[in-house]
């Protein structure tokens, strides 16, 4: 469900007066920044703190989903960028295998990881702590015709809306994507969300759905799929269609910038607090934001993550795609969204990105719908680290 989401900060610090008189010479002797890089290293199942706690069966009916996705590929397919997990014809083994586990048990779950394939600890050039949030799937009141008492319309994707995979023309574009209209043969922006927003695409029977509230809508975009709860008692599910092609914009930078809100203090609760409270101001903080997701309806089992398959509350991740495959078990340990003091160790599988999922060590858990899903994604900027499963048979030039 492709979604344009978050809040990703840095810190920097000065040294002091001593170091003032050398910086002249010590800015001449800095090494560049190293580009993002994807670095793996081997470790083995028993560095793995919580690994033989976690109830690891639970990724099961993920992971069975992907490898449903791979058994629609060719075998010679490359796995994730560079087939950095390989092959599809490295997994139809481990993939296979998956039909002999009895659902919920742990024990020959685990067995059978520690059977079909190597763990390998992820850093980015090495440095293997990075950002962990949250998403989940909203709930909104709507309509499914024109009313007063449901202003704010969910829009399909526009006809003459194109998606480019700006990958496809370089390497070095792998993972970027860009979208526009094309006027005059050439391709030119998009609206941005203030233009749509304002009607630039009223009248051209694009509405999917009418919702109550335009602040539910805004962060709708940003989780990418929801329920939305018509009027007459039926349920709605929409899901990621396509994006205008602007750059997401968090809105959390936004107001520390302005001083309203402590860095610490930044989560989807506090941000929507915000909005509500200050209504004369809302819209325009929220134009801020040039990125505008359209929807279509959703049939079936849970949202759709970026491989093409059903998301699983608490299984599924979102990874970025410009360094990470797709259809991978994942081993994640960090902080706790709900308590720093403990830890969050499960196994996940990869099978979706986010605008704001950038770098070889950032991922977004998916948690499912309803109030705790809601409560844990919208405070969850967690520090943590993970860890990839990939078929024994995998080639992998470890480094890190």
């Amino acid at each position: 469900m492709m979604r344009f989401r978050r809040f990703d900060f840095r810190a920097t610090a000065l040294l002091g007066a001593v170091a003032l008189l050398f910086s002249a010479c010590a800015r001449k002797e800095e090494a560049p920044a190293l580009p993002d890089a994807l670095t793996l290293a081997p470790v083995s199942f028993g560095d793995l703190p919580g690994w033989s706690t976690d109830a690891v069966a639970g990724a099961v009916p993920a992971l069975a989903k992907s490898c449903a996705r791979f058994g629609t590929q060719p075998p010679g397919r490359p796995v994730g960028p560079g087939g950095v997990g390989g092959t599809v014809a490295d997994w139809q083994a481990p993939c296979a295998g998956l039909a002999a586990l009895a659902p919920g048990d742990d024990a020959a779950a685990r067995a059978f990881f520690e059977a079909n394939f190597t763990p390998y600890a992820a850093g980015n050039n090495g440095k293997r702590e990075g950002l962990f949030t949250g998403y989940y799937e909203a709930e909104l009141e709507g309509s499914v015709r024109p009313d007063p008492a449901y202003p704010v319309p969910l829009y399909q994707r526009p006809p003459d809306l194109v998606m480019v995979d700006l990958g496809e023309f370089a390497d070095r574009w792998k993972g970027e994507r860009t979208a526009g209209r094309v006027v005059g043969g050439r391709l030119k922006p998009y609206e941005d969300r203030a233009a749509i927003v304002g009607g630039a695409l009223k009248g051209k029977g694009l509405e999917l759905v009418w919702v109550k509230d335009p602040v539910g809508a805004f962060f709708l975009q940003i989780q990418g799929s929801g329920r939305i709860r018509l009027a007459g008692g039926d349920e709605m599910r929409v899901g990621y269609a396509a994006q205008n092609g602007h750059k997401y914009v968090a809105i959390g930078k936004e107001l520390i910038d302005r001083g309203e809100l402590k860095r610490e203090e930044v989560s989807l609760q506090t941000i929507r607090d915000w909005l509500l409270a200050h209504p004369d101001q809302a819209a325009a903080l929220m134009n801020s934001n040039p990125s505008y997701v359209f929807f279509q309806r959703l049939e079936g089992d849970g949202p759709n993550g970026a491989q093409g398959v059903a998301l699983t509350p608490g299984r599924s991740l979102a990874v970025d795609s410009k360094f990470m495959p797709y259809g991978v078990p994942v081993w994640l340990d960090a902080e706790d969204p709900l308590d720093a003091s403990q830890r969050l160790r499960r196994l996940l599988v990869a099978q979706d990105t986010g605008g704001a999922i950038r770098g070889p060590v950032r991922g977004d858990v998916f948690w499912g719908h309803g109030g705790e899903a809601e409560r844990r994604a919208g405070v969850m900027k967690s520090r943590g680290s993970y860890v990839l499963l990939l078929p024994k048979t995998v080639k992998v030039a470890a480094a890190g």
